[in-house]
């Protein structure tokens, strides 16, 4: 078998689409529409995974999700912790501080999308 993709739904597709874009880095590689069954399906992928692919599903008309507490949340690695921290919180993006487990130096950060989705930023080693 082999990964093919993560589907999370929302409320805003245009306002989640540019939150991954901007604040994460992710590229749109393909778009499904289906107006009959009254729903989209949009696949992002970053550069460097392409593979890894995070499904949009918008289904239209639905009002907010409710997360309830089984989702934990998705990873990304980066080099350079600080700026990346930095930068997003700047623009204004809602990070967590910067962490770390019990006994160990701060090595990520949470970020959280317009539904409310998190992806944790690990400091890659």
């Amino acid at each position: 078998m082999k990964y093919a993709h993560t589907c999370i739904r929302v409320q805003d597709l245009d306002a989640s689409i540019r939150f991954y874009k901007e604040a994460l880095g992710y590229k749109e590689v393909e778009r499904k529409d289906f107006p009959e069954k009254k729903f989209t399906l949009v696949y992002m992928a970053l550069e460097e995974s392409p593979q890894a692919q995070l499904e949009l599903t918008y289904n239209y008309g639905h009002g907010p999700y409710d997360l309830g507490d089984g989702y934990g949340h998705m990873a990304l690695y980066t080099k350079d912790l600080e700026k990346v921290h930095s930068q997003l919180k700047e623009a204004g993006y809602l990070v967590t501080d910067l962490s770390g487990l019990p006994g160990q130096e701060a090595h990520y950060f949470f970020i959280q999308d317009p539904d409310g989705y998190k992806t944790e930023i690990i400091r890659e080693k």
